[in-house]
This record gives structure tokens, C-alpha cells and sequence, in this order.
């Protein structure tokens, strides 16, 4: 079964796509959002942004796993650190004070602390039904990339530090606090997944956000640790699990 990528390619995909051809995995490099003949309907794994996928994966017969968009709000206030809401879209517009706002599971809003409402999208440009993540502003000190397999922290890394990109290897406080997170919250989640955790100004570890394992960067990652949870979180239909299937893209 081949590993389908998208036509440009991140370190963090050449990576994963390197792993894969050692492991003896085919990987096929599309050139287009548009499925060959030959690839329809079969076998297959995929690693690409959420809008390939989207265009992709039902031809390929690729179910792509992600969290719920209101996950990262459900979580208890133990492990945020910070008030999160799920609001429409339409609902974020009234807001009159700076706040961050991101889109759950894609990039349609991109994630930027806004002044107030009037600084979002325009419903000429997205659906104002579509779900945003509303925060409180935190500042993090330190961030890491954990990849997650049937409730257990399989690898991660460091991705950022004051604000800035610097892969690192994953520190033992932020997989510590990774273990407790899940020990708490893994059956929300699908069994591949990444989770971004932080460590905040205020000196405290929070959760940044779940993101879908196909579409996310290993950085500093095994990334043979990293190909595991990507194969499991967009794979063949057939392979999809009873307890994953309320969590399909």
C-alpha cells in the first residue's frame, strides 16, 4: 500500500516520505488535488494538508482521522490554563476585545490573536456557521509536538520556543505532563492523533491544541515513531476500527 503525498513537500514530509521507502512502503508523490486511475478506490496511506485531503482521500479510500473541533474547549481546566470556547463563526464577531482565534481542524481562520470581532474573516470569505476556538491570550515559554497511539505518547519533540520556531528533542516534563493528559482524556481522542502541549509564561504546563497527524510536522520527532501514527491516523477504509469511526474527517 503506498503512501500518497502531496505535490510540494515539507522537510517534515521528505522525512516521513524517506522513512516510509526504507520500511519498503511505495510512496507516490501526486502532482495535482486529482487521483490517478490506478489508485482509486484501493489500498492506500496519505500525509498531506487538510485541503488536499480533503480533495483526495475519498477517492483514494482514505479515511483521515482528527479530533472534535470542540475538543480543545471540553477539555477540564486542569490541563488549559486559559478559558476556550467553540463559537460559530458569526458568534465571534461581537467580540470586543483581543482574543485569539484559530480554526479547529484546518487553516480557514488563521490563528492570530485579534483585536476584536470586526478583524475576522468576512462572511464573504468563510461560512459564518463554520466553528472557530475562541482563547484567552497565553503566553508560551516552550512548546512540543506529541504524537499519539492508542492513548500513549509514541514520540514528539520541541517545535517552538519563546515564540519562535526551534526544534528540540522532547523534554521529560512536557511528556510527563503528556502521559497525564491522556491517562485523563485519551477516549476522547482518536487511537492517532498529535497533541501540542505547552509550558506558559505563568510557569504551568497547558494544552495548545490536537492536530490530525497527517497533516502535522514530526520536527525533532523519531520519525519512524512519527510514520507509525500517521499511517494509523489516515488509512485504508477497510482498517478503520469501531472505536475510530466517530472520529473520521
Amino acid at each position: 500500500m503506498p503512501l500518497v503525498l502531496p505535490p510540494r513537500l515539507t522537510a517534515s514530509a521528505r522525512s516521513l516520505r524517506d522513512t516510509a521507502r526504507r520500511r519498503g512502503l511505495e510512496t507516490v508523490q501526486l502532482t495535482a488535488p486529482e487521483v490517478p486511475g490506478e489508485l482509486c478506490g484501493g489500498d492506500a496511506y496519505l500525509h498531506a494538508g487538510p485541503s488536499f485531503a480533503d480533495a483526495v482521500a475519498p477517492a483514494l479510500g482514505v479515511v483521515p482521522l482528527e479530533a472534535p473541533p470542540d475538543w480543545l474547549a471540553r477539555l477540564p481546566d486542569a490541563f488549559l490554563g486559559r478559558g476556550v470556547r467553540a463559537v460559530p463563526l458569526r458568534e465571534a464577531y461581537g467580540l470586543r476585545r483581543p482574543v485569539f482565534v484559530k480554526s479547529p481542524n484546518d487553516k480557514s481562520i488563521p490563528a492570530l490573536v485579534y483585536s476584536d470581532g470586526s478583524r475576522l474573516p468576512g462572511p464573504d470569505a468563510v461560512d459564518p456557521g463554520t466553528v472557530v476556538l475562541l482563547s484567552e491570550i497565553v503566553v508560551f515559554e516552550a512548546e512540543y509536538r506529541l504524537y499519539v497511539l492508542d492513548g500513549r505518547v509514541h514520540t514528539g519533540s520541541r517545535y517552538a520556543a519563546s515564540g519562535q520556531l526551534r526544534p528540540a528533542p522532547l523534554s521529560a516534563g512536557a511528556r510527563a505532563f503528556g502521559t497525564e493528559l491522556l491517562d485523563a482524556v485519551a477516549h476522547t481522542l482518536p487511537s492517532a492523533i498529535v497533541v501540542d502541549v505547552g509550558f506558559t509564561d505563568a510557569g504551568r504546563w497547558a494544552v495548545v491544541e490536537a492536530n490530525a497527524a497527517w497533516a502535522s510536522g514530526c520536527y525533532a520527532s523519531d520519525p519512524d515513531l512519527a510514520l507509525d501514527v500517521v499511517l494509523r491516523a489516515a488509512g485504508p477504509a477497510a482498517h478503520l476500527t469501531e472505536r475510530d469511526s466517530v472520529f473520521v474527517r
